[in-house]
């Protein structure tokens, strides 16, 4: 006979099997309870947290567009702050470029200067003396040297204002290129978006980078290198018009003290031309006195030498006479007559002598005098020469050195011509050495 298999296990009841689907019932219904619970927690985080994020965004959007203008404006104004320091920069070289040529101008005049100095060397005896031309021409020369130092001193200047100004447009430069780049990090900041492909977790991005600064050391650090560079520049600006006016000043003592030096050396070619006339017209009057004086001297001769006959013939009238016999041997008035004869003639003799003599001394202080006078003229002509060719070589300082072709290379590489009319305002002075004095020489 066939038996029921029983399983085996725990086996509920019919009221367990009830309890069982009312817990599970209960459980769903406080399950979903909780979960309706945080579904509507976590939407309201939701619209929180995308508000909060939006706002941020949009705050940190506006900080950053805040920030690209605040640093596109220092940018724009170191932009202006660079081109203003670039032109002075080029304004200063090219003032302290004109400081150098005119300090190399400086030379020619020294040179010329130094020239003449060296050919009224050359003067003799008498003609060697402290005059107005040399004090003018020593003036001359401390004018140009003080020229120099004063040239050479804002050369030097402009040359470490340009070494300022270099420093302070390298820091503005620098600046300048950082803000750049900043511009250009925080733009493409401003670009990104969640689509952008390029965006990405980083490694501990809140980090503080070394070096970091704050905005008011940003402003300050900006602004100093503005208010320096304009400081710099207002410096240079002020070195450029002393600079300038320096360069006026030398050039108008120098042009005085040329006018000065040639007024004094015209004169003084004046003056020797006139010495030189005076001396001509006394060595012709010596030389026709001589001539009278010698004229005078032959004549006294054959005076001298009549009268050593006249008196050779009463000699031997009184001697022959002596030879008269006896009583014929009489002191008569012919006797009487030729011892008076013979005693006059002696003495016209002694008289013609000494007359004579002082006639030949006269003549040989004539001759001395006139050597004198030859002397002295050549003298004057030798310093006449030298002045002319001072005068002549400082044509140099108004015509353009590369123009100035001497036709004579002498002694001082220059020669004698007609010179140039003086300009319009300038002194007339003394006839040029060569022309001849009409109506102050002596007739």
């Amino acid at each position: 006979m066939a038996t029921l298999s029983v399983k085996p296990g725990q086996q509920f009841t019919v009221p367990d099997w009830h309890t069982n689907s009312h817990l599970i019932s209960a459980d769903a219904e406080r399950q979903r309870s909780a979960s309706h619970l945080v579904r509507q927690e976590a939407r309201a985080l939701r619209n929180e947290t995308n508000n909060q994020a939006k706002w941020d965004e949009h705050d940190n959007q506006t900080r950053l567009t805040e920030r690209i203008g605040s640093v596109n404006r220092w940018k724009e104004t170191l932009d202006k702050c660079l081109a203003d320091i670039d032109a002075e920069i080029d304004a200063l070289a090219k003032v302290k470029e004109a400081a150098e040529c005119a300090l190399q101008a400086k030379n020619l005049p020294l040179d010329v200067s130094i020239e003449c100095l060296t050919l009224r060397e050359s003067r003799r005896a008498i003609d060697l003396v402290r005059d107005p031309v040399g004090e003018e021409l020593h003036k001359e020369v401390k004018v140009i040297d003080k020229a120099k130092r004063e040239l050479q001193q804002r050369a030097h200047e402009a040359f470490e204002q340009l070494c300022l100004l270099q420093e302070a447009r390298q820091q503005l430069s620098c600046d300048h290129r950082c803000k750049m780049e900043a511009l250009e990090i925080d733009r493409m900041c401003l670009s990104l978006s969640v689509n952008s492909p390029n965006i990405s977790f980083k490694v501990n991005p809140t980090r503080v980078p070394d070096g970091s600064t704050a905005p008011d050391e940003w402003e300050r650090n900006s602004q100093c290198n503005k208010e320096r560079a304009e400081a710099e520049m207002k410096a240079s600006t002020e070195l450029r018009e002393a600079t300038l006016l320096t360069i006026a000043q030398t050039n108008n003592e120098l042009e005085a003290q040329r006018v000065a030096t040639e007024f004094a050396l015209r004169k003084r070619i004046r003056d020797l031309d006139r010495a030189c006339d005076e001396l001509k017209w006394q060595e012709q009057n010596t030389l026709e006195e001589i001539t009278e004086m010698e004229e005078d001297i032959r004549r006294l001769e054959e005076d001298l030498r009549r009268k050593m006959q006249d008196l050779k013939v009463a000699h031997t009238r009184l001697e022959t006479r002596m030879y008269r016999p006896n009583m014929e041997l009489c002191r008569d008035q012919v006797q009487y007559g030729l011892t008076d004869e013979v005693h006059q003639l002696e003495g016209t003799i002694r008289a013609l002598k000494q007359k004579l003599a002082e006639s030949q001394d006269a003549l040989d202080v004539l001759y001395r005098q006139l050597y004198r006078i030859q002397t002295d003229s050549s003298y004057k002509a030798n310093s006449l020469l030298l002045d002319s060719k001072c005068l002549d070589s400082r044509r140099k300082l108004m015509v353009p050195a590369e123009k100035f072709v001497p036709e004579l290379d002498t002694f001082n590489r220059t020669t004698n011509r007609a010179l140039s009319p003086p300009k319009s305002g300038q002194l007339e002075l003394a006839p040029c050495a060569g022309e001849k004095a009409t109506g102050d020489s002596v007739p």
